[in-house]
C-alpha cells in the first residue's frame, strides 16, 4: 500500500540526484530492480574509517603564493566522524561571512554550539534508528578522526603544536583562510552506512561545497554499486571534486578502494621522521624501537623481565611470551619492565598487572609509530635477541625506556599499510593516483577521548599524531583547494590531472 511504502523510506536523495534508501525485502528489492525504469539497487553497507611538517615536506610550505581573497571562497567539506568546533584550528579570526552562494545551514545540537566563519556548515546523517551510546547525535566529534582530517586539508595557524612536546611545530591545512563544512556519517558503534553517505554527498553539493574529502573504504570495486562512487559521480557532474583514501589493506596487491575514475585516490607515504624510543639497558648499552612513548621515567633503571619468566605455570608459557591476559603472575611484573612478543596494545596488558613497561618484540617491524599507553617501544628481532641475551647474562637484570624522540629518515617511501594496486575495479584504470604523508601526522584531535581509545588510558591532548590513508586522503584535498583557489574556473578532471602530472618523489 502507500502507506506501507511511505512508512519504509529512510531517504529521498531529491537535491543532486534521484534515488532514496528503503527497508524493503528481499523480493521487494528483486521486483524494484526489474523495473525498466530503475537503474540499480543495493544493500546498504557499513564501511570503516582507514586512520605540520607534512607540509613544508611536500612543497607547500607557509611562505607559498596564496590568492587569500579565493582562497577564502573555497568550501572543503569532510565526509567523517565530525568535527571539535572548539579547537584552535577552526579559529575564525579575520574571517569574513561565508561565501555569498553558500547554502549550507548549522544547527545547534547536543554539545555542538553552532558554526563560525570558519566552520560555515555542520549537519549529521544517522538514519538506521539505533541508539550508539558511545555517540552524540550531533556533529560533534567523540572519535578524534574527522577533527583530524579537517585541521589537515583547511585548519587555521596554530603555533607552538605538539603531542607532548613531541612534533613540535606550527600546525596547519593547506589552505589555512578556506572555509569547513563537516558532515557526519560515521559512529562510534556502527562505523559509516551507505545510505548516510549518499545523504550527505547529495547535502554538500547542494550547499555548495568545491572539494570532498572522504576518508572512509570497504566500498564495492563495482562502481555501480559502491555509495561513494556514486556520491563522487554527481558531485563531480557539479563541478566538485571528490578525494578519498585508498584503504589500509596493504601491502596485499590489488587491495585499493576508491577505485573510481572520477575520484582522486590517495595512498599514504611517510615524511622524513620517525618517532623512537631508546632503552637503555642495565649494561650500559642502548638499543632503539619505534613507537610513541610520551612518559619520562621516574628512575634511572627498572627492573626487567622475560615475560616467560613470569608464566603462571607451565601450561602459561606459550601465552606468557606474548604477555596475553591472564597468563603472567602480577607479583612478578609489578614494577618491572616486561620484555615480550607481541604488537601495539600488549604494553596495556602488562601495566593492567602493574608492569611498569614493556619491550616489544614484533616480527613485522613498523613503519607507523602507534601511541603506547604505558612506556614502550616496538623492537625488531635482532635487537629483540639484543634485550634477552642481556637478561639471561646477569642475576639483577634492569633497564629503563626514556620518552619517545624524533629521528631523521630517508623519504618518502610507500607506508607499508597502505594499500596496492592493481585497480580491483577496472584493469584499465591506474589506482592508486597519488601517495600523501600518511605516517605520524600532527593535527588537531578531540578531547572526548583518550589517545589510545583504550581503557584505563588517562593520556588526552588537543593534537595527535596519527597515521592512515586517511591522513594521506586530506592532504591531497587541501592541495586540491589550494589549485581551485588559483584556478576556480577549472574542472575536477582538469584540478585532479594537475595534481597527479606535478607530483614528485
Amino acid at each position: 500500500s502507500y502507506d506501507e511504502a511511505k512508512e519504509s523510506i529512510v531517504y529521498s536523495y531529491t537535491k543532486s540526484f534521484n534515488a532514496f534508501a528503503a527497508k524493503l525485502s528481499e523480493d521487494e528489492a528483486n521486483k524494484l530492480s526489474a523495473m525498466d525504469e530503475v537503474l540499480l539497487v543495493f544493500k546498504n553497507r557499513y564501511r570503516k574509517l582507514h586512520t605540520t611538517r607534512s607540509w613544508n615536506f611536500i612543497g607547500l610550505p607557509l611562505t607559498a603564493k596564496r590568492r587569500l581573497k579565493l582562497e577564502r571562497d573555497i568550501v572543503v567539506g569532510l565526509l567523517d566522524t565530525g568535527i571539535t568546533p572548539e579547537s584552535k584550528s577552526f579559529k575564525d579570526d579575520g574571517l569574513g561571512p561565508p561565501p555569498a552562494r553558500w547554502k549550507g545551514t548549522c544547527g545547534h545540537y547536543a554539545n555542538f554550539s553552532g558554526c563560525n566563519n570558519k566552520i560555515i556548515g555542520a549537519k549529521y546523517f544517522k538514519a538506521d534508528g539505533n541508539p550508539d551510546p558511545s555517540d552524540i547525535l550531533s556533529p560533534i566529534d567523540v572519535d578524534g578522526h574527522g577533527t583530524h582530517t579537517a585541521s589537515t586539508a583547511a585548519g587555521d595557524l596554530v603555533p607552538n603544536a605538539s603531542l607532548f612536546g613531541l612534533a613540535n611545530g606550527t600546525s596547519r591545512g593547506a589552505v589555512p583562510s578556506a572555509r569547513l563544512a563537516i558532515y557526519k556519517v560515521c559512529w562510534s558503534s556502527t562505523g559509516c552506512a551507505d545510505m548516510d553517505i549518499l545523504a550527505a554527498f547529495e547535502a554538500a553539493i547542494h550547499d555548495g561545497v568545491d572539494v570532498i574529502s572522504i576518508s572512509i573504504g570497504g566500498g564495492s570495486p563495482d562502481y555501480a554499486h559502491d555509495s561513494i562512487s556514486i556520491g563522487a559521480f554527481h558531485a563531480m557532474r557539479k563541478g566538485i571534486i571528490t578525494v578519498a583514501s585508498a584503504g589500509n589493506d596493504g601491502p596485499s596487491m590489488g587491495s585499493v578502494s576508491n577505485t573510481a575514475p572520477w575520484i582522486v585516490t590517495v595512498a599514504a607515504s611517510g615524511i622524513d621522521r620517525a618517532f623512537k624510543s631508546t632503552v637503555q639497558l642495565g649494561s650500559g648499552k642502548n638499543v632503539s624501537g619505534i613507537g610513541i612513548s610520551c612518559f619520562n621515567p621516574k628512575q634511572k633503571q627498572y627492573p626487567i623481565i622475560n615475560a616467560i619468566d613470569a608464566a603462571k605455570d607451565s601450561k602459561s608459557k606459550e601465552d606468557a611470551k606474548f604477555c596475553n591476559s591472564g597468563s603472567l603472575q602480577a607479583n612478578k611484573v609489578k614494577g618491572k619492565v616486561v620484555y615480550c612478543l607481541g604488537s601495539w596494545g600488549t604494553e596495556a596488558t602488562v601495566k593492567e598487572i602493574g608492569g611498569i613497561g614493556t619491550v616489544i618484540e614484533y616480527d613485522n617491524y613498523p613503519d607507523v609509530a602507534q601511541i603506547f599507553i604505558a612506556p614502550a617501544t616496538v623492537v625488531n628481532h635482532s635487537i629483540g635477541e639484543t634485550v634477552t641475551n642481556y637478561i639471561k647474562s646477569t642475576r639483577s637484570p634492569s633497564a629503563v625506556i626514556y620518552k619517545s624522540h624524533e629521528e631523521k629518515v630517508p623519504a618518502p617511501f610507500a607506508a607499508t599499510f597502505s594499500s596496492r594496486g592493481p585497480n580491483p575495479g577496472s584493469k584499465n584504470v591506474l589506482k592508486p593516483d597519488i601517495a600523501a604523508p600518511g605516517i605520524d601526522i600532527l593535527a588537531s584531535y578531540t578531547l572526548r577521548k583518550s589517545l589510545t581509545g583504550l581503557d584505563g588510558d588517562t593520556q588526552f591532548s588537543e593534537f595527535s599524531l596519527i597515521s592512515g590513508t586517511s591522513m594521506a586522503c586530506p592532504h591531497v584535498a587541501g592541495v586540491a583547494a589550494y589549485v581551485k583557489s588559483f584556478h576556480p574556473n577549472w574542472t575536477p578532471a582538469a584540478i585532479r590531472s594537475a595534481i597527479i602530472t606535478t607530483g614528485e618523489i
